[in-house]
């Protein structure tokens, strides 16, 4: 596995996973519609325990967060303030269903985003 990617909660399970397995060849992570930014809620209670910024995923070369601005689960859309300046935050439009995992499969940029991880090094 080369990529993973992760919707919702199942983001914060995926950076968990990534953080306590280093080994894993995995060396890119897309984030949808992630809760992981979230101050007091889901960012303070990460697993490890996150300083001033979280920490970074050991092995993940490229992490590209893709939020819609009206997507309220996405509550901070941008993840690179909390995990730092090499996170590619992306917004996208995905009408009126904001948070809706197949509006965001289906997304140019999901797709761009997983075509590079895929792409030689």
């Amino acid at each position: 596995t080369r990529v993973i990617v992760a919707h919702s909660l199942g983001t914060v399970v995926a950076y968990e996973a990534l953080c306590a397995n280093p080994a894993w060849p995995v060396d890119t992570l897309v984030t949808l519609g992630s809760p992981l930014g979230i101050r007091n809620f889901f960012f303070d209670r990460l697993d490890p325990t996150p300083g001033a910024i979280g920490r970074w995923p050991a092995g993940i070369r490229r992490w590209t967060n893709i939020a819609d601005p009206s997507d309220v689960v996405a509550l901070q859309k941008q993840l690179a303030p909390r995990f730092g300046n090499q996170v590619h935050d992306v917004l996208v439009s995905n009408g009126a269903h904001a948070h809706d995992a197949n509006r965001y499969l289906t997304a140019i940029e999901t797709g761009q985003a997983i075509a590079a991880g895929l792409s030689p090094h």
